[in-house]
């Protein structure tokens, strides 16, 4: 029976990773969840905005898309782990820290999963007819906050440090960020020799680096060369800054 139940969630959760049109009626407040270690846990409101109940199951996992939560080898709980959400109803998620071996001096990311499975509707109107339904899955960024960090995460994006490098083709930029949190660019421009350049985007880690290409940049812009970028904030907001090209 487990086997059958382990095998039944793998499927719904493969299902979940190809449901990009699918639409979800359970709502998560939050797009990112920031877990401060002197809290012990945290809460997360789910809605079930749809007009039926739906079946959720919710786990933590270190980056792999494909876990399953039979597999989650993290040092959280969650509680509950799989419950039923009435239509029009909240239901609080609280995660739980299990003593974590994790570093001191900077965060650790995880991802919240929260898979949601409709039920299979009845009636008159369906008899009949053929019916596919999808597993809708959200993943979240969770960000586990030491007590001990220095430093202020709102700050921590002023901070960062940019340099050009050689791409292929063309050149890049590398953003360095000296501070114990994560970062998030959602958005990257310059200005070159007249011309208007959008750069990929991505996240840094703590005390890391992360190289990220500038298409058709094919002169490499001079030291102090201003920038323009956007980054996440824990609220999930984002907010733009000024930067300039490191000698």
């Amino acid at each position: 029976m487990k086997s059958l139940l382990c095998a039944v969630r793998a499927a719904l959760i493969a299902l979940s990773l190809i449901a990009g049109v699918a639409n979800a009626s359970v709502v998560i407040g939050g797009t990112r969840v920031v877990f401060p270690a002197q809290d012990g846990e945290v809460t997360l409101r789910l809605t079930n905005r749809g007009d039926r109940p739906a079946l959720v199951e919710a786990w933590i996992d270190r980056g792999n898309p494909q876990s399953t939560p039979d597999k989650a080898d993290v040092p959280f709980l969650i509680t509950p782990p799989l419950f039923r959400m009435e239509a029009h109803r909240d239901q609080s998620l609280r995660i739980i820290a299990t003593q974590p071996q994790l570093p001191l001096d900077r965060e650790s990311l995880f991802w919240l999963n929260v898979l949601e499975v409709p039920p299979k509707p009845s009636g008159q109107e369906m008899a009949g007819k053929n019916l596919l339904q999808f597993a809708v899955r959200s993943r979240l960024k969770l960000f586990y906050r030491p007590a001990q960090l220095t430093g202020d995460p709102v700050k921590a994006a002023g901070q960062i440090t940019w340099k050009v490098v050689p791409a292929d083709p063309g050149f890049a930029l590398e953003v360095h960020n000296p501070s114990p949190f994560h970062i998030t660019i959602a958005t990257l421009s310059l200005d070159v020799g007249g011309k208007h350049y959008v750069a990929d985007t991505g996240m840094v880690d703590p005390l890391g680096a992360l190289k990220l290409g500038v298409k058709g940049l094919k002169q490499a812009p001079g030291s102090g060369t201003s920038l323009s970028y956007s980054v996440i904030n824990d609220y999930g907001a984002s907010t733009a800054y000024k930067g300039s090209i490191a000698p």
